[in-house]
């Protein structure tokens, strides 16, 4: 008997959400395209926030995260945000790459794997 996957706000092309033993998979990019930095990395964080929630986690489960971002000068204004949004202890594994992303004025987008409750 397999587990059941559970999709949240699929399209065609992708889902919001997918979660598979109690484990969910999400990825955002900015709502806000011509926001800077610190605007579309807030902004990220707060929809995966939301998804994680929705999902029956939270940002304190994440396991491990993939930064696309932009340009290298973008890093520390990422870095002071992300530290100040992770919770104190639950750092997950985190790469960071240097990417050119898909829509031009995306500066960040952010792939993550977090536990379910």
């Amino acid at each position: 008997m397999s587990s059941p996957i559970e999709r949240t706000g699929t399209t065609q092309r992708w889902s919001d959400t997918v979660t598979h033993n109690q484990t969910v998979y999400l990825c955002e990019v900015p709502e806000d395209p011509k926001a800077d930095i610190a605007g579309q990395t807030l902004n990220v964080l707060g929809l995966l926030e939301a998804r994680l929630k929705e999902a029956g986690s939270s940002k304190s489960r994440i396991l491990s995260c993939t930064i696309f971002i932009t340009d290298r000068a973008h890093i520390a204004k990422f870095n002071e945000l992300w530290d100040a949004w992770v919770p104190e202890g639950c750092a997950p594994v985190r790469a960071c790459v240097v990417a050119d992303l898909l829509n031009p004025d995306w500066k960040v987008e952010i792939q993550m794997t977090a536990a379910a409750a």
